[in-house]
């Protein structure tokens, strides 16, 4: 990139983060220092509030810059990924949205354990939370080296290394000071700035090609090298039944997913009420699906415009398709047009990865909080020890999260997200779904639905081609691949819903009747909740 390109961006950078910077002091200086104002944001936010924060902490650098980058070089298949994302949340509206914000009051734990006995549940969802929330950070810290790498024109270890560091400290400083009212209002402004960016570039497509999607589509073939097999299913995930199996794999961990992951279900308990977390709900789906139409138009865009070849040279995964696409439709390199649109992606990118990690990690670190520890801690000092406790667990997990995003930078942003999505679709969902729904669930059933998936998922994905026996994988000089599939989830889903069931059928404990009615009204009707 030229002189002007990195300047321009880095101010941008450097304005994004001052603001953001602004809002977290703010904020600190106005918090109360209680764990509901920490964890919940003092539950104070309208629904139209938290449904663009919704928006702002799920459509991450995966989508961003990921499923772009995969529609780009694979056409249909890499579409399928939007349309999972997508199709996720009508899986949360109507299954969790409203039953989690009556049934919990700040994590995940909080509604398994309801019902069950509260040391070995919230040991076992908060072991399972932190896993995912990590795995979703290390996807977010690969996207900002890949971004900072094209903006600085270099491609060396050192480059993106800084990168990662440096969204790192950001991350650990919003938590650590804003808690969840600076991270919410971050979010709200990164999605405004995404949603008005993604408008821009697409109707800049559009334009390109007179409003005309069939020239786009036809011209996208053409310049991909495959001709129609661009347009049809297959040419990622169609080579073999093993590719096959992959894909309903990928399928079932991004639709079931969603409804596990940490950071998206707390982003409930910001709200007053259930109704409200309905509308919240409502909102995002809204504004979430604007982005992935319009993601669809993006990448095929970047496919017709940029051209893969371009693509792969910038970044084999593809995770640079918008901004090289921004830089051709503003009027190419060292155009002024060029320069300022590629200059104001890169800034919302940014914005994007700093928003979703700053997110993922305050979940992180309030389950090490609310479930790990204070399961540890004696109860008359658990509230103020706990707010103190996440702001330690931020830095931690911010350190474990640079170290593997470091490791894993040259994977596709997108199909880590899906990796993260499966640990949770195994792992939480199970928990989650027969808690709040079978009557004679256990606490043993509810420990084995949270191992009997995790194990299984992260043993799969440490013997699958992600991690070594491929060119691509992690340690590609390294063969430990026993298991075909890159993504766990159809064999490790159904293995988290059986462990749940077998251990509560073989479980010598009576399920209390009373507690589960009384959590059965409460998250139907919102009596009693917090």
């Amino acid at each position: 990139m030229t002189g002007e390109h990195q300047t321009l961006a880095l101010l941008l950078f450097i304005g994004f983060v001052a603001v953001t910077l602004a809002i977290t002091t703010w904020v600190s200086r106005r918090r109360h220092g209680s764990a509901e104002e920490f964890y919940a944001g003092g539950r104070l936010f309208s629904p139209m509030e938290n449904g663009f924060a919704v928006s702002g902490d799920y459509v991450s650098a995966a989508s961003f810059l990921g499923v772009t980058g995969l529609i780009a070089l694979y056409g249909y298949d890499g579409l399928l990924y939007g349309v999972g994302f997508l199709v996720a949340w009508l899986v949360v509206l109507f299954l969790v949205a409203e039953l989690v914000r009556n049934c919990g009051r700040f994590t995940l734990a909080d509604v398994v354990a309801a019902r069950m006995s509260e040391r070995p549940v919230r040991i076992a969802a908060g072991t399972a939370s932190v896993t995912v929330s990590v795995l979703y950070l290390v996807a977010q810290m690969v996207g900002a080296g890949s971004l900072v790498a094209l903006l600085l024109g270099r491609t060396s270890g050192t480059a993106q290394a800084w990168t990662v560091i440096g969204v790192g400290a950001l991350m650990v400083t919003y938590v650590s000071l804003g808690g969840m009212r600076a991270t919410t209002w971050i979010q709200i402004v990164k999605a405004v700035l995404l949603l008005c960016g993604t408008v821009v570039l697409t109707v800049l497509v559009l334009v390109r090609f007179h409003g005309d999607l069939d020239r786009l589509l036809v011209t996208a073939a053409e310049r991909s090298g495959h001709g129609d097999a661009f347009l049809a299913p297959g040419l990622k995930y169609g080579g073999s039944w093993t590719a096959r199996i992959d894909f309903i794999s990928l399928g079932l961990a991004l639709v079931l997913g969603t409804a596990g992951l940490p950071h998206i279900l707390s982003r409930f308990y910001t709200v007053p009420t259930a109704r409200a977390a309905r509308r919240s709900a409502v909102w995002s789906i809204g504004l979430i699906g604007g982005f992935y139409l319009m993601a669809i138009v993006l990448g095929f865009g970047a496919a017709a415009v940029v051209g893969p070849e371009a693509l792969r040279r910038s970044n084999a995964a593809g995770n640079t398709a918008m901004p090289l696409l921004a830089l051709d439709l503003g009027g190419g390199v060292g155009s002024t047009g060029g320069t300022v649109l590629f200059a104001v992606v890169a800034a919302v990118a940014f914005a994007t990865i700093l928003a979703v990690v700053a997110g993922i990690t305050l979940a992180s670190s309030s389950s090490v909080a609310h479930d790990l520890y204070a399961s540890l801690r004696r109860p008359q000092s658990k509230v103020r020890g706990e707010v103190a406790v996440a702001r330690v667990a931020a830095v931690g997990i911010g350190i474990v999260a640079i170290g593997l995003g470091l490791l894993a930078r040259d994977l596709n942003v997108a199909f880590l997200v899906g990796l993260a999505f499966a640990v949770a679709a195994s792992a939480n969902l199970p928990a989650l779904v027969y808690s709040l729904f079978w009557r004679a669930f256990t606490t043993r059933g509810a420990v084995w639905a949270v191992y009997g998936g995790l194990v299984p998922a992260l043993v799969l994905v440490l013997l699958s081609p992600v991690v070594s026996g491929s060119p691509g994988s992690l340690f590609p000089d390294i063969d430990l691949q026993y298991f075909p599939l890159q993504n766990p989830g159809i064999v490790s889903i159904p293995l988290g819903f059986l462990a749940g069931w077998l251990g509560t059928v073989t479980s010598d404990e009576v399920a209390d009747e009373g507690r589960f009615a009384e959590t059965e009204v409460r998250s139907l009707t919102g009596a009693g909740a917090v």
